[in-house]
C-alpha cells in the first residue's frame, strides 16, 4: 500500500520528514516498511511553497528480500525491505492510522494532503509536478482513476504534492540521512562542530552539498527553527552511516534515510517552445551587458532564441556572481534557472560558459608609417592623424585583452544551491576558474 503526504509544514517550524517518521513509528510496529521511504522535491518555482516543496511517499505491506537498516526512532531501529509479497493492508486501517498523527502534528496554516493508494499515479504526473503548476482538478481526476483515499486538511493543496511524489519513478535518484533534536530543542541554536563536518565531506567522496570547501562554509545544517539538524546527501548508503558516525553535534533524538530526487536537475526543462514563468529551463544566448542593483545583485542581458532576456545572480550566490561581471558583450553561455514572473529575470542556478570572445584593448595611438611618429587624435571618433606627415589612420594600436574567463560550467557555492540542482561534482566536472573574493 503506498502512502503520501504533503503541505504539513511551515515558515515557523515542523516539516514533513518528520511527519514521515512519525507514520514510521506508528505503521512500522504493524506492517513492513518496503524500500526507502522517499523525499521527492517538486517545482521549486511555485511561488507559495514554504521551504523546499517536497513530498513523502512511502510504501507499506508484508516485507521480502534484503533488509536494510534505514533509521532509528527515540531508540528503535527501522528497516525496510527490498520486495513485498502480495499481501496489501486495507487502506481505511492505515488512515485511522496516520489521520491522527497527521492532526496532531500538521501546522494550523498548512495545506495537508494524504493519499493512500493499491496502485500508483500515472509517471507523467510527476514530471509535470516537478516542472509545472498543476491544478488541483487535474491530479483528483487522477487520484479518482486509480482509486485511491484521500484525506484534505486546509485547503487541500498538499493533494497535489502527495500525487506527483506518489508518481516518481526514478529515472536518477541520491540518498539523504536526515537527523532530528529532540522536540525540547526545537527552535534553539543548534549545537555541532563544523571541523567534523569538513572531515567528513574530504573522506566520503559520494556526499555533496554538505561543506564548501572554497569558503569553509558548513552547508548541511538548516537555520530555520524545524525539527531537523543535519541533512547528510549521497549516493552511498554506507557512506552516510559512516558520516553520521564521524560528525560530532548535539544528540538526536530520531534519522532517518530518504531515497530522494535531490541533485537531479529533473526539474529543467530543456528545449522548451515558449518561455512560462515559475518553471525552470535551460536557455543558451549571447551576453549583452552586465549591471549590479542595490542588496550585491548582478543583472545580465542575453539575447536568446526567445527574444531578449536578463539572467540574475543574486547576493546569497556569493562569488558566483563574479563570473558575469568576467563575461563581456558576444560571449555565449547557457543558464540553467527559475523564470521568474515579475520581475521577469532568469535566476542563474548553473551556468555553462560556451564560447569567449576575442576582445582587444588599446596600446597607443597608431604609429605613421612614413615617419615613425605617433600619430594624434583628431577628436573622438574621427580617427587619427600624424601632424608631419599628414597620413591619417581610423583606429589605434590595439592588443589581445586577458580574458579572467574560460569555457566549462559554473555554480554557486554548497549552501546557495537549490535541492534539486545537481552538483558538478557529480557530474565529474570542476569549473575552470573559481572567483572567490575576485581571487582566480
Amino acid at each position: 500500500m503506498y502512502v503520501a503526504v504533503d503541505d504539513t509544514d511551515s515558515l515557523r517550524g515542523n516539516c514533513t520528514t518528520f511527519l514521515a517518521t512519525e507514520i514510521l513509528s506508528v505503521l512500522s510496529k504493524e506492517m513492513d516498511l518496503i524500500g526507502y521511504p522517499r523525499l521527492i522535491r517538486l517545482n521549486p518555482a511555485v511561488p507559495w511553497k514554504t521551504r523546499g516543496n517536497a513530498s513523502l511517499s512511502m510504501r507499506f505491506g508484508k516485507g521480502r528480500g534484503k533488509k536494510t537498516p534505514v533509521g532509528s526512532i527515540s531508540g528503535r531501529d527501522i528497516f525496510c525491505f527490498e520486495s513485498a509479497t502480495s499481501y496489501e493492508p486495507e487502506e481505511d486501517h492505515i488512515l485511522d492510522r496516520i489521520i491522527p498523527v497527521i492532526d496532531r502534528r500538521r501546522e494550523p496554516d498548512s495545506d495537508t494532503g494524504l493519499i493512500v493508494s493499491r496502485r500508483k499515479p500515472n509517471p507523467s504526473l510527476y514530471w509535470k509536478g516537478v516542472r509545472t503548476i498543476l491544478d488541483k482538478s487535474a491530479v483528483e481526476d487522477e487520484i479518482e482513476r486509480i482509486g485511491a483515499f484521500k484525506f484534505e486538511a486546509g485547503c487541500g493543496r498538499g493533494i497535489i504534492g502527495a500525487a506527483c511524489g506518489m508518481a516518481w519513478r526514478p529515472r536518477a535518484s541520491t540518498l539523504e540521512l536526515l537527523t532530528y533534536r529532540p522536540e525540547a530543542r526545537w527552535g534553539t541554536e543548534r549545537i555541532f562542530d563544523p571541523l567534523s563536518i569538513r572531515e567528513a565531506d574530504r573522506v566520503l567522496p559520494s556526499t555533496f552539498n554538505s561543506w564548501e570547501e572554497r569558503t569553509e562554509k558548513v552547508a548541511m545544517v538548516p537555520g530555520t527553527p524545524c525539527p531537523i539538524m543535519y541533512g547528510l546527501r549521497g549516493n552511498d548508503p554506507s557512506e552516510l552511516m559512516k558520516g553520521k558516525e564521524i560528525i560530532n553535534s548535539e544528540p538526536i533524538e530520531r534519522w532517518m534515510v530518504f531515497l530522494t530526487n535531490q541533485g537531479t536537475d529533473d526539474h529543467i526543462i530543456y528545449g522548451a517552445e515558449e518561455l512560462i514563468p515559475n518553471r525552470s529551463y535551460y536557455v543558451e544566448g549571447r551576453i549583452v551587458k552586465s549591471r549590479h542593483i542595490s542588496g550585491g545583485h548582478v543583472l545580465t542581458d542575453m539575447d536568446t532564441r526567445y527574444g531578449r532576456i536578463t539572467v540574475g545572480a543574486y547576493e546569497p550566490s556569493k562569488e558566483f556572481r563574479y563570473l558575469f561581471d568576467n563575461l563581456s558583450e558576444g560571449d555565449t553561455i547557457g543558464v540553467m534557472g527559475e523564470l521568474r514572473e515579475e520581475p521577469r529575470t532568469l535566476n542563474a542556478e548553473k551556468v555553462h560558459v560556451l564560447g569567449v570572445s576575442d576582445k582587444y584593448e588599446k596600446v597607443s595611438n597608431p604609429i605613421c608609417q612614413s615617419c615613425g611618429r605617433t600619430m594624434e587624435s583628431i577628436g573622438k571618433g574621427k580617427g587619427y592623424r600624424c601632424r608631419k606627415c599628414h597620413t591619417s589612420a581610423e583606429t589605434p594600436q590595439t592588443e589581445k585583452a586577458l580574458r579572467w574567463i574560460r569555457e566549462g560550467w559554473y555554480e554557486p557555492p554548497a549552501a546557495a544551491r537549490r535541492h534539486l540542482s545537481k552538483p558538478l561534482k557529480m557530474t565529474g566536472t570542476e569549473p575552470p576558474l573559481e572567483f572567490v573574493n575576485m581571487r582566480m
